[in-house]
């Protein structure tokens, strides 16, 4: 009888032992609680639970990816877009991530799609395509702050994908066409300008030499002459005549002299 007794007082001090060991990974850390009251975190390694007194919730350390799902968002211009992110954080302090939320996942994963929605109604939507390093910083910053109180740091958010109506992607590739026309018809207007200004110059310069306008038509003559497959009919201006009148007249008088 003394023989049972002591098998079964080991027994239950085995179980008793097996019981109240935990091992911890490094990536983990265990929140206890004694008699149902915060008692201290305890990990990595092995940590040691009385049983039927305290109790220990698991909390991993790792960066979670949160996946947020698509949101519709109607932008500051009134363009209604459908925006999905993703989230990455992780828990910074196991105790307040376990006692002052009661899923800290979820409410993360709650507040990061009202955040979402909140952030970019504040922007139009040339800016949700242009600057999307400025929404996720804003958005981040702002789930930062509100889950500080949880113990969570939020280190990044990535905005996926913004989704367009296609009407309103015919409008985008519109307004795209009509912008590069604007741009091509200001640079031509800027090389007609320039072009006008090299021209004035040039004929101010001719203007000043005697004969030099004669010898810039014949040299234009010159260069029309060269294509055959064409009849050309330029005409001869009289002030080109006069320019060899006054040559003829000088090398007449230089003769009499």
């Amino acid at each position: 009888m003394q023989i049972g007794f002591s098998i079964f007082a080991i027994f239950l001090l085995f179980l008793l032992i097996a019981f109240s060991l935990r091992i911890l990974r490094e990536y983990e850390r265990g929140v206890v609680f004694q008699l149902g009251r915060f008692w201290k975190v305890k990990g990595p390694g092995l940590v040691i639970i009385i049983p039927g007194v305290q109790q220990m919730v698991r909390v991993d350390l790792r960066t979670r990816v949160l996946d947020v799902p698509s949101q519709d968002v109607i932008s500051r211009d009134n363009v209604s877009v459908a925006v999905n992110a993703v989230v990455y954080f992780r828990v910074i302090d196991p105790a307040h991530a376990i006692i002052q939320v009661e899923n800290y996942n979820a409410a993360t994963s709650q507040l990061a799609q009202t955040t979402l929605r909140a952030i970019l109604g504040k922007y139009d939507l040339d800016t949700m395509l242009a600057e999307r390093e400025k929404l996720n910083s804003d958005i981040q910053h702002v789930l930062d702050a509100q889950t500080d109180a949880w113990g969570i740091k939020v280190a990044n958010v990535e905005i996926k994908h913004v989704d367009i109506d296609e009407s309103m992607v015919r409008a985008i590739a519109k307004q795209a066409e009509a912008e590069r026309d604007r741009r091509a018809k200001i640079i031509h207007a800027d090389g007609e300008l320039q072009a006008s200004e090299k021209l004035a110059q040039a004929a101010e310069k001719l203007g000043r030499q005697e004969g030099a306008m004669q010898l810039r038509y014949m040299q234009t003559l010159s260069g029309l002459a060269s294509d055959k497959s064409s009849t050309i009919i330029f005409p001869v201006p009289i002030d080109l005549l006069s320019g060899f009148q006054s040559i003829r007249t000088k090398a007449s008088s230089d003769k009499s002299s």
